[in-house]
């Protein structure tokens, strides 16, 4: 994606969130949402007019970190990700991610949750069924802490409720088991909601960087 939006003039971050990537060899028991969210922050600084992304499980992070600093963010893009409210966990807003957790319980060590497996086409890998695509995607997927799934965001700032929102639904395949909260007509700020929709699965920058890139253009031309 930063190839894409560079060129239009903005500044793009992608933080790895601690456990992952770059930060991989940091992954633990101790690492949760609250992690994250001071990961997202750092990132942040002192920039401002800052518009946060957040797929999938990372809606939950770009809630929090917007929750400490509403004043340097000028938009949230919940990207097929998890809306929550003030208070909720994973569990709460994708009740199959239970199943995760429990899964975590019976592996060796009790906090490890590991990748989802691949399927077969058109769910793929997350949505991703290019078998070049799947063999670099595969390069990144690690084991994840399952007190990113236990610890709950706060939304309890009342500025957070100014930010406009954005809802970007990949519409693709879904596996069985996940549910989409149907997103209010009216966001917290007032304003009539925002959502669009991009056909393809789940991790739709690397299906469609071109068609999701154009998205977020509008957001900040």
């Amino acid at each position: 994606m930063v190839p894409l939006l560079e060129p239009a003039g903005h500044r793009v971050l992608t933080p790895s969130l601690t456990g992952y990537g770059d930060k991989a060899h940091l992954l633990g028991p101790d690492v949760g949402l609250d992690t994250h969210v001071d990961d997202v922050v750092t990132a942040i600084g002192d920039h401002t007019d800052v518009i946060l992304v957040g797929h999938s499980y990372a809606g939950l992070v770009i809630s929090s970190a917007a929750n400490r600093v509403p004043d340097r963010v000028e938009h949230l893009v919940y990207l097929d990700a998890m809306v929550p409210a003030d208070g909720e966990t994973a569990v709460d807003v994708q009740p199959v991610t239970q199943s995760l957790i429990d899964l975590a319980a019976r592996s060796g060590d009790g906090w490890r949750v590991p990748p989802l497996p691949q399927q077969p086409p058109p769910l793929g890998l997350f949505g991703v069924t290019d078998p070049a695509d799947i063999a670099w995607l595969r390069t990144m997927i690690s084991d994840g802490p399952v007190r990113c799934l236990q610890q709950p965001v706060r939304l309890d700032n009342p500025a957070v409720n100014a930010i406009p929102r954005t809802h970007i639904h990949c519409v693709g395949a879904t596996p069985d088991g996940i549910t989409r909260r149907p997103v209010p007509a009216v966001q917290p700020n007032g304003c009539p909601s925002q959502v669009w929709e991009l056909p393809t699965g789940h991790d739709c920058m690397i299906t469609m960087p071109t068609e999701l890139s154009g998205l977020l253009l509008k957001l900040a031309p």
